[in-house]
């Protein structure tokens, strides 16, 4: 369970890696317009607060990718807490955007189930060990 868990929490930092390049990167570009259903002028007057945004997804993404790597490096105990700590971020993020904005379930739940699952098996792995 715990390597599944892990396996997830890789998933669920590419996602969120991904997330920033959309938004910090390639905010005002078609495809981010087409992600996120905004205009040119939505996504411009928005720039600012996306980029800003994204970062956050990036630092949720290096914490979850460097808790792996600790857990791998038999850092076993700080390893595990970043991947929780991250995927239960990610989650939680996922669920306010679905409960704000019902209408971009598909994205929240992209965002939501996989590092939500992620946690639920790392934890449950480490608790029954």
């Amino acid at each position: 369970m715990i390597v599944a868990g892990l396996i997830l929490a890789g998933i669920a930092a590419a996602i969120h890696g991904y997330i920033f390049w959309l938004e910090s990167i390639a905010w005002t570009g078609e495809r981010a317009r087409a992600t996120f259903g905004t205009t040119p002028a939505e996504a411009e007057a928005t720039r600012e607060l996306a980029y800003n945004q994204g970062f956050y997804n990036l630092f949720l993404a290096i914490a979850v990718a460097l808790g792996i790597v600790l857990y791998a490096l038999d850092r076993e105990t700080i390893g595990a807490t970043l991947v929780l700590t991250g995927t239960v971020s990610m989650a939680a993020a996922g669920t306010v955007l679905l409960l704000s904005s019902p209408d971009k379930a598909s994205s929240a739940l992209k965002q939501l189930v996989p590092p939500l699952l992620a946690a639920a098996l790392l934890a449950l792995g480490l608790v029954l060990r």
